[in-house]
């Protein structure tokens, strides 16, 4: 089994942390749009004009 040095596990921990981050930014960041999204559209349906 090859060994893998401690410089490359550091950084590939810090890329998954950084991925999983990430990965939960772009769900939070979607979630607030449809909010804001179903926030225009009942704006829109109790103010027609």
């Amino acid at each position: 089994m090859m060994k893998i040095s401690k410089e490359y596990l550091l950084l590939f921990n810090a890329i998954t942390d950084a991925e999983e981050a990430l990965s939960q930014l772009r769900e939070s960041l979607m979630a607030a749009q449809r909010q804001a999204e179903e926030l225009f559209m009942d704006e829109k349906e109790a103010d027609p004009s």
